[in-house]
C-alpha cells in the first residue's frame, strides 16, 4: 500500500481525528497511486496515522481509519449500519410519518466524500471523491445488507458533484433497481413527490425538515412569499399551518410541474384547506422580490442556492446575500417574519448574521432575531471536524 509522509508538525490535525490531508502537509508520497487508491497516511517519524482515499487536489487524502492498516472485509456494512442505527436512535429510520431522511453524511458519518438520501425504499449516492466513486460496488452491497428487502433502487448521482477525473466514466445511472418516478415520500405526514434524476441535489431538500415544521408553526393566517421554492417544501408545511395565502416563486418549470403535484397530493389527503390560496410564479425570485409591492407578505422564506461554492467567491457572495436580504426586510409588512438562509459552506453563520445585519441596517427597520437555525439530526457535523456545519439560518421579526 501507498505510504504518504507528512512534514514536521503536520500531524497533529491527524492526531484530533480531523479527517482531511492537505496537499501542503505531505512532505513525500512512497509508491505511485491512483486517485480513489486507499493509501497509508504516516507522521515525519514513520508512524502510522491511518488511512484513506487519496486523490489528486487540495484535499489530497479523506480518511477513512485513524487505527488500522488497511480497511476490513466488512467495512462499508459496519460504518453504513452505525449510520443507520443513529438515524433509528433519532427516530427517523423506521418512522411512518417520515420515510425519507440522509442516510450518510459525509464526514459526520465517518465516510468523508459520501452523501446518501434514502427516499422510501430508494437510495441516491453522491461520491464527492473518487475513492467513494470507486467503492459503489461495496457501497450497494452494504445498503442491501442493512435494509435488506426494503431497498427497491440505488441510483448513482455523482457526476455533477465528483471534482475527480481519474480517467472514470461519470454518468448518472441506477446501479441497482430501476423505479417509476416521481417517487412518493412523507415528511412530518405530508406528501412530496421526488425525482432525482432531473431535480436538484438528489431531489428533495432533506436538510429543510425541522425548519419547515418552524414555517408551519408560524403560518396561521399569513399571506407567505415563498422564495426560490424549488417543489414546495415550505409552501406545503406554510398552507398546512394555516396560511391565508402562498406564493411560490422559482425560475425552474419542471420545480413548479412538480409543486402543482404536490399541493394537489396534500389538498387530496385533507393536510391543505381546498379554501387555501396557492399561486405558483415560474420567475427569476430575485427580480420577482424587487419589483413585488412593499407590505403584500407578512412571511417571507429566502432560501436561494448557495452563491459561494469555493473561498473564492465569498465577497460577491455576501454582496448578494446582503441585496436579497435587504430587498426582503424593506418589502416585508409591518410585524413580519423573514426566515432566511445560506447553505454556502464557506459562509459561516457569523458572517451570515453580519450579512443579516448589515441588510437591516441599510433598511433602517427595527429588526429582532428569534431563532438561529441550522441542519437537521440527520446530518450530523463530527466535532473533529466542524466545516461540516454548512446550512446557517436566521428567523427575524421586522417592525
Amino acid at each position: 500500500m501507498t505510504k504518504i509522509f507528512l512534514r514536521h508538525g503536520r500531524e497533529e490535525s491527524l492526531k484530533r481525528f480531523h479527517p482531511w490531508v492537505f496537499s501542503g502537509a505531505i512532505h513525500h508520497i512512497q509508491g505511485e497511486p491512483l486517485e480513489g487508491d486507499i493509501v497509508q497516511v504516516c507522521a515525519a517519524d514513520g508512524s502510522l496515522l491511518g488511512c484513506g482515499h487519496y486523490q489528486v487536489g487540495s484535499i489530497t487524502v479523506r480518511m477513512l481509519s485513524f487505527d488500522s492498516l488497511a480497511l476490513s472485509s466488512d467495512f462499508w456494512e459496519k460504518r453504513i449500519g452505525a449510520a443507520y442505527e443513529m438515524r433509528s436512535a433519532i427516530g427517523l429510520a423506521g418512522s411512518e410519518d417520515t420515510n425519507s431522511y440522509r442516510l450518510v453524511h459525509g464526514e459526520g458519518d465517518q465516510l468523508s466524500g459520501l452523501i446518501i438520501d434514502y427516499y422510501n425504499g430508494h437510495a441516491v449516492i453522491q461520491a464527492h471523491s473518487a475513492g467513494m466513486f470507486r467503492s459503489r460496488e461495496k457501497i450497494v452491497e452494504a445498503l442491501k445488507h442493512v435494509y435488506g428487502s426494503k431497498l427497491t433502487s440505488v441510483y448513482d448521482k455523482s457526476s455533477g458533484t465528483a471534482p475527480f477525473k481519474a480517467g472514470l466514466e461519470l454518468s448518472d445511472g441506477y446501479i441497482y433497481g430501476n423505479p417509476q418516478l416521481p417517487v412518493e415520500i412523507k415528511e412530518n405526514g405530508h406528501i412530496f413527490s421526488v425525482d432525482w434524476e432531473s431535480g436538484q441535489k438528489t431531489g428533495f431538500f432533506l436538510d429543510q425538515r425541522d425548519n419547515r415544521s418552524l414555517v408551519k408553526k408560524y403560518s396561521a393566517g399569513r399571506n407567505v412569499l415563498n422564495l426560490f421554492c424549488y417543489t414546495g417544501g415550505f409552501s406545503i408545511y406554510a398552507l398546512a399551518g394555516g396560511a391565508a395565502s402562498v406564493d411560490s416563486v422559482d425560475s425552474s418549470q419542471k420545480a413548479m410541474e412538480l409543486l402543482e403535484i404536490n399541493i394537489e397530493k396534500n389538498r387530496a389527503s385533507g393536510i391543505i384547506g381546498k379554501e387555501q390560496i396557492h399561486k405558483g410564479i415560474c420567475e427569476d425570485a430575485i427580480e420577482y422580490l424587487r419589483n413585488c409591492p412593499t407590505g403584500k407578505y407578512d412571511l417571507m422564506i429566502v432560501d436561494p442556492p448557495a452563491f459561494a461554492k469555493h473561498r473564492g467567491a465569498i465577497s460577491n457572495a455576501l454582496r448578494a446575500y446582503q441585496r436579497l436580504n435587504a430587498a426582503a426586510i424593506d418589502r416585508v409588512a409591518p410585524g413580519g417574519i423573514i426566515i432566511t438562509y445560506s447553505c454556502s459552506q464557506v459562509v459561516d453563520k457569523i458572517a451570515f448574521a453580519q450579512v443579516v445585519f448589515s441588510a437591516a441596517a441599510q433598511t433602517g427597520r427595527n429588526v429582532r432575531i428569534l431563532h438561529r437555525l441550522s441542519q437537521p439530526a440527520d446530518h450530523p457535523v463530527s466535532i473533529y471536524h466542524p466545516e461540516g456545519e454548512y446550512l446557517k439560518g436566521l428567523v427575524i421579526y421586522v417592525e
